[in-house]
């Protein structure tokens, strides 16, 4: 059974994967979610549910649109397959309790959040509320009043923080260092994960997204360059391996 639902998840997960593409995409444009349906982007031709298919439709087509012949990015299969893989985690790690469904919310969020950033460096604020209430909700239910004060303690915490890397940052460039939206981020992440290891989390993404930026850099000379994403990813990674605060202050310890 377990095999059978986590299968079954990873294919909700690819679907939902679309679905989150699109919020992602026409939100910050202030485009409806539902209309129009579904179409290439170059020559408007309205999808058939047989191009819809998560992946699969992608891969039959040879990654272009079936009328005009257009490629389509890999960035959508790609996509997919991630939301697909981080649904059965979620299961995986957490099998069917509130930290589940915690879980679902915390990615969903971030998965939008993530294309958004990517196609035009907004951090929707609709999307960060509807996920930060839903948390906060479920943290009630997992942990009551009492545990859901501490969390929104350390979200911020974790706010603070990342608004006081900003000054700096100003500062040291003499120019506008981080979006807002990458410090309301943090409020989420303080949320979740709590403080030290939200905090912990702007350093991964700065690893993360060394090496990529520069290659970025190299090859499209633009020096603007979305951290959300790498936010987000390094903040699942520490969501998944169950970092804490004490795991933290082990590896303190032994160095």
């Amino acid at each position: 059974m377990e095999l059978y639902y986590t299968t079954v998840l990873f294919i909700f997960g690819t679907i939902f994967g679309s679905f989150f593409n699109v919020v992602g995409s026409r939100l910050p444009n202030g485009e409806s979610i539902v209309t129009p349906p579904s179409h290439c982007t170059n020559c408007n031709h309205r999808l058939t549910w047989k191009e819809l298919i998560p992946i699969v439709s992608f891969l039959i087509q040879g990654g272009k649109c079936v009328k005009c012949k257009q490629k389509i990015s890999w960035f959508h299969p790609i996509y997919e397959l991630a939301t697909g893989i981080l649904f059965a985690l979620s299961y995986q790690v957490f099998g069917f309790s509130i930290e589940f469904v915690i879980a679902l919310t915390f990615v969903s969020t971030l998965m939008i959040l993530i294309v958004s950033d990517y196609y035009y460096m907004i951090i929707p604020d609709q999307i960060l509320l509807i996920g930060i209430v839903l948390l906060m909700i479920e943290i009630f239910i997992a942990s009551g009043w009492k545990g859901l004060l501490f969390d929104v303690i350390d979200g911020l915490i974790a706010f603070g923080i990342m608004y006081l890397i900003k000054l700096l940052g100003d500062f040291l460039f003499k120019k506008e260092s981080m979006g807002g939206g990458d410090i309301k981020l943090l409020f989420l992440f303080g949320l979740t994960l709590g403080a030290p290891v939200a905090i912990l989390s702007i350093f991964l993404a700065s690893f993360i997204a060394l090496p990529i930026s520069i290659l970025i850099l190299y090859r499209n000379k633009t020096n603007i360059i979305p951290f959300g994403p790498f936010l987000s990813i390094s903040a699942m990674i520490l969501f998944f391996l169950k970092i804490d605060f004490s795991t933290i202050t082990n590896l303190l310890l032994q160095i």
